[in-house]
């Protein structure tokens, strides 16, 4: 895709599936910034992606022919007319996702809260109608709630609040937050639906005595999110009318035939991570001490948790490919070139 086509710019939101390295610039358990992540981006070297090479945000860029968005905190008083990447491994939907004791991630409210300042500083540099022009024919893809729902599960919130009020809980702050975006100049959005969490190597080791079979229960929960997701961008469609455009990528039924029909994409290894140690290569994430695979392109899962770069390179051309399977409501080159 040509500049041409209308993308000013790219700014991304999200977690560690979209991080770029904004967690290098604080403490957080949740760091990629070590080997073996990165042996296969260029340069062979760590970045803070959690992947072994490029993630979703990088190929996105690629597409839209513009450069990778670098990472926000790299300098909090930049510009970033080409973009820029507020993601950050661990962030949910909802402030107590990854809280205390954890204190280490970004998120979605607090990225938006830098994003605000950027649109501040891009309106005193270049004038507000400018700034107005210029966010209004810019991307802005959001990939997160996995972290929020994972969360809910680990840590036994189900005692506290049944998991429909949770999601409810999750969708009205989504929605919220859309909305603040929106108000502050954001019309082309790129939502990604979650995935198949339950399919993770790291979910996968709950289900030792069958077999290493996906977590169903995580999965049910993640499709029911993804059902309310839907109809909530809807519902903000029908309210914002032509002020709120989108795309929805089906990341979980995409995934799920992926893992269903791996030989068809190129894979062999749908259930181990290449890179970890233990059952599966999951029982503690990928660190230089690990083991990893010498063939990460046949391999669904790098770590425990995250896709491979081949994995993250299929996400993305399927937005491109008018896939209407995968990609609800408007095809992506269409909400680009508006």
């Amino acid at each position: 895709m040509s500049r041409s086509q209308k993308v000013t710019a790219m700014y991304v939101f999200g977690d560690s599936q979209v991080d770029v390295g904004n967690n290098d610039y604080f403490q957080t358990i949740f760091r990629a910034n070590f080997p073996f992540n990165g042996i296969d981006y260029p340069g062979g070297k760590p970045t803070g992606r959690f992947s072994n090479g490029k993630n979703a945000a990088d190929f996105l860029a690629e597409k839209v022919g513009l450069p990778t968005p670098p990472p926000y905190l790299s300098n909090k008083d930049g510009l970033f007319m080409e973009g820029v990447s507020f993601a950050s491994g661990g962030a949910g939907i909802l402030n107590s996702t990854n809280g205390t004791p954890f204190n280490g991630t970004i998120q979605l409210s607090k990225q938006i809260e830098y994003f605000s300042e950027l649109q501040q500083r891009l309106i005193q540099k270049i004038g507000y109608d400018a700034a107005q022009i210029h966010l209004s024919s810019s991307l802005f893809p959001i990939v997160i709630g996995s972290n929020d729902l994972l969360n809910y599960f680990t840590f036994k919130l189900p005692m506290t609040k049944p998991p429909r009020e949770y999601i409810d809980f999750m969708l009205s702050t989504f929605s919220t937050q859309l909305r603040q975006l929106q108000g502050l100049g954001a019309r082309k959005f790129l939502i990604f639906g979650l995935a198949p969490i339950g399919c993770t190597p790291a979910q996968r080791l709950v289900k030792i005595t069958e077999g290493y079979k996906c977590n169903d229960e995580a999965n049910y929960w993640a499709t029911i999110y993804n059902q309310g997701l839907q109809s909530m961008l809807r519902k903000l469609k029908s309210q914002l009318q032509e002020q709120f455009n989108y795309s929805y990528l089906n990341t979980y039924d995409l995934l799920v035939n992926l893992i269903q029909n791996p030989t068809k994409y190129g894979f062999r290894e749908v259930k181990a991570a290449c890179c970890g140690t233990g059952r599966l290569n999951a029982d503690v994430p990928c660190l230089p001490i690990s083991i990893y695979c010498p063939n990460r392109n046949d391999h669904v899962f790098w770590d425990r948790v995250h896709p491979t770069e081949a994995v993250a390179k299929i996400l993305i051309n399927t937005l491109f490919n008018n896939t209407k399977q995968y990609v609800n409501s408007m095809d992506l080159p269409i909400l680009l070139a508006l």
